[in-house]
């Protein structure tokens, strides 16, 4: 029996699909092949299916590293109701009980599947574990957050990779739902990902009408947004700035009779969970959030998502607005546009790294004799976010390499070392600001906004979509090819190589690895020779 064929009656017998999608199968018979997947697919487009049925065929654990603890209980409680094996969770929020449970099963070999953050890897004792169960496979879900390009980088994920080194380095399937070129590379990079299947596509979402309302005046605009969300569909979601404008705008839509309820960083776990909860069960009909509301979400009725704010990156917009019509029911994308906001500090805010930590950090390591995390958080007396930072920012700059036994240093002077790290920092700020011009680029486009937010992706969209404000007001047109492929490499006699995401005959937007996005004119860059393609 081919490998297809088991993966099929697999996933019919534990799960109950009759059917799996060509892409699904895939990267499954990638994976039981022994090989590295990256799987780049919409939400509910069934990412989860393509470790959770090959994991009933492979002979040891599935590790499966997710950023958030509700989205792991969500996990396993989805796989409790199939006949799949045994699930666990490795978290810091089990009791002792709970957790010694789970590492029993893990160690018995009665666990197939266990869930854990990537902060869980950080620690010796956890990996040796893991380690010494020779696991089949790793999967490292919502693997956006491993790039500092993405919308949720979490400096946790860049060590991702090193712990998939001591584990033995067993394949690896790397999950996202929406990853632009650059993105998918320095997943690849970061985790290390050999040769991989890359599977990608799907991004359109026709049902979804995209829109964007210009305004001048923060009053006014503030009063449009709660007169739409107010006449709009329900259930749906309302994304605000800051803390303060989810209640602002949460009390609003309560005094016009809605069910709203605010989202933040700020609730406690219990406030957090009970806003998920009543969301799920359509107990709400608004909620208002910051972006820390979201992730793992798969709600499939949800009618409408509004933005009261622009986003600062085309990524994070999208992931967000791909909230809505997951039932494939028409659905409402709405970005409220002023200009002025995209001034505000918040969005250019510096990197400004810890040049006295960074020292600190490169002072502590040594060119021979490595060094783990845990013996640099209790010789520095480091602990969070911070130093893992720090490492990564110096590991980035090439001042310190990442090995299976710990960290070295390159042999550098100290003060070339954090040079380098902070010429990084500096670099990843210009980026930044590149972003959020992408995001004006699309509040102010003439054009069909879906041919605007596919050609980012590397997804082209042939014609206007018909179901954007632009389309309807007949102001997109269908411009043509771009004068350069998508996907192109290039290099730019000042900035250096870069990456083609779409354009047409007149224009191209070019993504490069130091300067960030560029939209260039194609008759100036003829005219001055400033772009060439390697190999041409």
């Amino acid at each position: 029996m081919s490998d297809a064929d088991r993966l099929r009656d697999a996933a019919a017998d534990v799960f109950g699909w009759d059917e799996l999608r060509p892409e699904q199968l895939e990267a499954m018979t990638g994976i039981l092949a022994g090989r590295d997947v990256l799987a780049v697919m919409p939400t509910g487009s069934g990412k989860s299916a393509i470790y959770q049925v090959p994991a009933v065929l492979l002979p040891k654990l599935v590790i499966v590293i997710s950023p958030l603890i509700a989205l792991q209980h969500d996990q396993i409680a989805a796989l409790e109701e199939s006949d799949a094996p045994a699930a666990v969770a490795v978290n810091s929020r089990q009791s002792a009980k709970a957790l010694d449970r789970a590492w029993a099963a893990i160690d018995d070999g009665d666990a197939r599947y266990v869930f854990l953050g990537p902060e869980q890897l950080m620690k010796d004792d956890v990996l040796k574990r893991l380690a010494a169960t020779e696991p089949s496979l790793v999967v490292v879900d919502e693997a956006h957050c491993v790039s500092a390009w993405g919308h949720e980088f979490r400096p946790t994920y860049l060590r991702v990779g090193d712990a998939i080194e001591r584990l033995g380095r067993p394949p690896v399937a790397a999950l996202t739902a929406t990853a632009s070129a650059v993105v998918r590379r320095e997943i690849t990079d970061f985790l290390g990902l050999r040769e991989p299947i890359v599977i990608a596509g799907g991004f359109d979402r026709p049902n979804i009408s995209l829109d964007v309302q210009h305004h001048t005046d923060e009053g006014h605009k503030r009063e449009a947004v709660v007169d739409t969300v107010a006449e709009l569909a329900r259930p749906g979601l309302l994304y605000c700035a800051t803390r303060k404008d989810t209640e602002d705008y949460a009390a609003a839509l309560v005094k016009r009779g809605l069910k709203a309820v605010s989202y933040h960083a700020g609730l406690n776990t219990k406030e957090r969970n009970d806003v998920h909860d009543r969301f799920r069960d359509d107990e709400v009909d608004v909620v208002v959030a910051t972006s820390a509301f979201g992730m793992g979400i798969d709600k499939p009725n949800v009618r409408f998502v509004v933005h009261a704010s622009i986003p600062d990156a085309v990524d994070s917009y999208y992931q967000q607005i791909g909230r809505a019509g997951r039932d494939d029911e028409p659905a409402d994308a709405i970005l409220f546009y002023r200009a002025e906001d995209l001034t505000l500090g918040n969005f250019y805010a510096t990197r400004n790294p810890d040049e006295e930590l960074l020292r600190r950090v490169y002072e502590t390591l040594d060119e021979r004799k490595a060094k783990r995390m845990k013996r640099l958080r209790d010789e520095l007396d480091e602990r969070g976010r911070r130093l893992t930072a720090a490492v990564n920012l110096l590991e980035q700059a090439g001042a310190v390499e990442s090995t299976r036994t710990g960290f070295v240093s390159a042999g550098v002077p100290a003060d070339v070392a954090v040079r380098r790290a902070v010429d990084m920092a500096e670099i990843g700020e210009r980026v930044d600001k590149t972003r959020v011009e992408m995001m004006r680029s699309y509040a102010e486009t003439p054009d069909c906004r879906r041919q605007f937010l596919l050609a980012y992706f590397g997804d082209q969209l042939p014609e206007p979509c018909g179901n954007c404000d632009r389309c309807r007001e007949h102001t997109a047109t269908d411009r043509g090819e771009p004068a350069i492929a998508a996907g192109t490499a290039v290099e730019h006699k000042e900035w250096g190589a870069g990456t083609v995401l779409g354009g047409d005959p007149e224009r191209i937007t070019v993504l490069f690895d130091l300067y960030g996005y560029r939209t260039l004119d194609v008759d100036a860059v003829r005219e001055n020779e400033v772009l060439s393609i390697p190999g041409c």
